[in-house]
């Protein structure tokens, strides 16, 4: 009796001792289903991360290949308590439901009952993408997409709305992706662009569904002879930012917040492991907003030779012209062109010339390390002292300052 007693007795003693020490906590085992090489996949894994961090902490696996939307033995090589797919399949969501893992879908089709889903809001991408050219001036609007996407068609719908309420006409050109961009069909598709722009009037503004489609438009204005964005302003979507900065212009785009998708994709999933049934499953993401490049970065002007004199400026104003080979270029008289110039965008051709110099500088202060030496030479400047009081008279800032106010970064 006396040894049991003891046992007891040391058993409730030492028991206050271990509760003392906290009990390990069992980070949740998530599966992340997405191809890296996208940039959204990216973005939106950068989301879940931050949610990551601020949160509970999460023992992520990343499966960048999207292997586990077609192979079941991705879910059964691991206990997995949750899964956030950007490549949701019909055997991706059988095989979680068989397994009772909560999934959270991040593709952009239509949602698969009772799996919560997060997807842009295409109807407020194609408002936005009509107001930005609303804004422009343009009274002659395009979209064009295609017409057996559900998410194209729901951009299209709300452009056409904004186009509409905006007081502006509207001409749609759907066609249907067959899947997969092969040589024979984008040149079919040269063809039809080419005649449905020319039906167009001039000037007019083009959306497309996204920058793949808009990169298509913009091959077939260039083909049919149009100034682009003189004569048709061509905006994509998503703002794939290796697709529109190596086109020619360089494409504006409408920006999907990615971002906040994946943030918003793991605030659902973390209710869901908490036995929470979210209130929304099906949660919109509003677009960002209208990333501006030369593609768009135009007024709605009628007459040809200003349009050709701004094209002509926009092109070579960084190698140093002057307003003597634009008044050449545009096929006017140099009185004609500054008169229509204060007319159409509310300033002087040398003014015009400038501007497009200063923006130039701008983005290579916040971008490079280039000396400012370097900078003069590849935006038409003999010397880099003429450059700084030139940007310091329009910007009222000097170059160097500007520089390391562009490049702070947030604490």
């Amino acid at each position: 009796m006396g040894s049991v007693f003891f046992f007891l007795h040391t058993a409730s003693r030492i028991a206050p001792v271990r509760h003392r020490f906290q009990p390990l906590v069992v980070r949740p085992k998530i599966l992340l289903v997405f191809v890296t090489r996208f940039e959204e996949s990216k973005a939106m894994l950068q989301g879940i991360a931050h949610y990551e961090r601020s949160h509970r902490p999460w023992a992520a696996f990343l499966d960048d290949e999207a292997r586990a939307e077609g192979d079941r033995q991705w879910l059964l090589s691991k206990k997995w308590h949750g899964v956030i797919s950007r490549h949701t399949t019909p055997a991706l969501v059988r095989a979680c439901a068989v397994r009772r893992i909560p999934l959270v879908d991040l593709n952009d089709n239509p949602p698969f009952p009772g799996i919560p889903k997060i997807r842009p809001d295409n109807v407020a991408v194609g408002h936005l993408g009509a107001e930005h050219f609303i804004e422009r001036g343009f009274r002659s609007l395009g979209f064009s997409g295609f017409g057996n996407e559900r998410w194209a068609c729901e951009r299209r719908d709300g452009f056409a709305e904004a186009a509409h309420l905006g007081g502006a006409a509207c001409s749609v050109f759907d066609v249907d992706w067959p899947g997969d961009l092969t040589p024979a069909w984008d040149a079919r598709q040269m063809l039809l662009l080419t005649r449905w722009l020319r039906r167009l009037p001039k000037p007019s503004a083009v959306m497309a569904c996204n920058d793949l489609r808009a990169l298509q438009v913009v091959s077939a204005a260039q083909s049919a002879g149009f100034l682009v964005p003189e004569e048709i302003a061509i905006l994509g979507a998503n703002n794939d930012l290796i697709r529109c900065e190596l086109a020619y212009p360089a494409l504006s785009s409408v920006a999907t917040n990615n971002f906040q998708s994946g943030y918003q994709a793991a605030s659902l999933l973390d209710l869901l492991l908490s036995g929470v049934k979210p209130l929304a499953t099906d949660v919109r993401i509003e677009p960002s907003k209208v990333v501006t490049r030369h593609s768009t970065d135009v007024l709605a002007i009628a007459d040809r030779n200003t349009a050709a004199a701004l094209g002509f400026i926009r092109e070579h104003a960084c190698s140093g012209i002057s307003v003597a080979e634009v008044v050449r270029n545009a096929h006017a008289s140099r009185a004609q062109l500054e008169k229509n110039f204060r007319r159409y965008i509310g300033r002087s051709p040398q003014a015009e010339i400038r501007r497009v110099q200063l923006a130039k500088i701008r983005q290579l202060l916040s971008e490079t390390d280039f000396p400012l030496k370097k900078i003069a030479e590849l935006t038409g400047f003999e010397h880099p002292e003429y450059l700084s009081v030139i940007f310091k008279r329009l910007s009222g800032i000097s170059p160097g300052a500007y520089r390391k106010k562009s490049q702070q970064r947030p604490v």
